[in-house]
This record gives C-alpha cells, structure tokens and sequence, in this order.
C-alpha cells in the first residue's frame, strides 16, 4: 500500500515508539491521527509535527471514547487505511511478592485491559469501517492493521506475568483477525519489540542502558525508535506481509531475570 494520502491512526502516538512511527507516516504523506490519554505530550507533538496530523484524546479501554475518535476521523478524512496499536503498560507485578502478598486482581486486568482489550477495541472499529470503504491496491486491499506486541510475549520474565500475557495474546490475535479479514481486504501483522531506547528507557541512565544492551546478541545496544518506524512503515507498503509476528530485538532471548 502506498502511503502517500492515506490516513492512520496511532495508539500511544504522543511518545515512545509511537511517535517514532507517527513521524514516519507522516513523511511519507500520510494523514496521521495520534490517540493518547496525555493530553499536553498529545497537542504539542501535534504542533511539532504541524499539517497533516492531528490529536484525539482517547481512553483504548474505552468503547465510547474510541468510537467517537474513529467516528470524527472518517467523517472528517473520508477513511482509515492504517492502525498501529502502540498503547500499553508494563509495570512489574510479581504474582506474590517478597513479603508474601498476592497481586491485586485489578492490577493484572488493567494490564491486560489496556494491552490487549484496548488494541482489539481500537482494530474491531476501525475496521468496521475499512471493510465498507474503497480498495486503494491492485489485490483490493482495504487497510492494515499493526498490532505491538513485544520479547515477553515468547521470554515472560519473572514479575511479567500479566504483561507476558497481555501480549501473548497480541501475537495470537494475528493469524486469526487476518484470516477473517482476508474477505475485506484488510491485513493484520504484529512487531514484537525487544529493548529499546525510549524516553523511560534513557530515564534509567546510561550505565543501565550500556548494561541493558550488552544482553542483545548483535548489536550489542538498545534498538532506535526509528528502527521500529522503519519496519512499520514496511509493513503497511508490502502487500504480501500478513498474518505474521515479526521479533525485532537483535536477536534478544530475555533471561528468567
């Protein structure tokens, strides 16, 4: 698919890994959409990134607020071609901890309410609206969806458990969504990250990034936000890519702890 024109929308887009493959989108001539709880981080990378892309303040968990972005975005745009689901939480919450305490039930859902349920909340209706719209390829492709997951989903370290989770469903989601959406023209793919170099990730200091990347096979340092953006960007342009859970993390196999 050929990104110049088409409109996109962006989980988690006003930060981090999300940003990085917003920007992308948008230098390649795309209409980008960022959707994200932080409002303040939201409009000023709006401003930064100027015409051509604009901010929702959205809540993924929420039926309602993802609705009405989707809704206010095809009445404005005329379409969605493109949803990376970048949004997501990844706390350490030990199962039981040191002192013997059992992890909050609350907290495990919200994890999983946000990485998971949220993604599938923000595909299911953006695709209500792909699969009515006009094909924009050759094949009759309608749109891509592109879902992150991460290393946990396949390496859950200790203290991952509702994180492991949250996306090991992601990368489960994949083959069955793009089967049923095979009939609309709409393919679904996942990126699985490994360590990269985000705003928190720099927050730990340099010492502890150093040390974080020697554990990478090669090359021995954290991954770029602009090596994912990358590969999203790859993503939506090869028609042939879908169904598939890609790992990019340097060949990266995440220790117990």
């Amino acid at each position: 698919m050929d990104i110049q024109g088409k409109v996109v929308v962006v989980t988690g887009g006003a930060s981090g890994l999300g940003l990085a493959a917003a920007k992308a989108f948008h230098n390649k001539g795309a209409q980008v959409n960022l959707f994200d709880l932080n409002e303040e981080a939201g409009l000023s990378v709006t401003q930064e990134i100027g015409n051509g892309c604009a901010f929702f303040q959205v809540n993924v968990t929420d039926e309602s607020s993802v609705q009405q972005a989707i809704d206010d975005i095809v009445a404005k745009q005329g379409a969605i071609h493109v949803v990376l689901n970048c949004a997501g939480i990844g706390p350490p919450e030990k199962a039981i901890d040191r002192d013997g305490h059992v992890l909050p039930l609350e907290k495990f859902k919200r994890i999983i309410d946000i990485n998971l349920v949220g993604s599938f909340n923000v595909l299911s209706k953006a695709v209500g609206y792909m699969a009515k719209q006009a094909a924009v390829t050759e094949d009759g492709g309608r749109g891509v969806i592109i879902n992150v997951a991460s290393v946990a989903a396949f390496d859950g370290q200790i203290g991952q458990p509702a994180y492991a989770a949250s996306k090991a469903g992601i990368v489960g989601m994949a083959l069955p969504l793009a089967r049923e959406f095979a009939r609309y023209g709409v393919r679904v793919n996942t990126i699985a990250p490994g360590l990269f170099l985000t705003p928190l990730a720099e927050s730990l200091g340099e010492k502890v990034v150093d040390a974080l990347g020697q554990a990478v096979e090669y090359p021995k340092r954290l991954g770029r936000p602009e090596e994912f953006a990358h590969w999203a960007v790859a993503m939506v342009e090869n028609d042939y890519l879908n169904g598939e859970v890609i790992r990019l993390d340097g060949a990266i196999r995440m220790s117990a702890k």
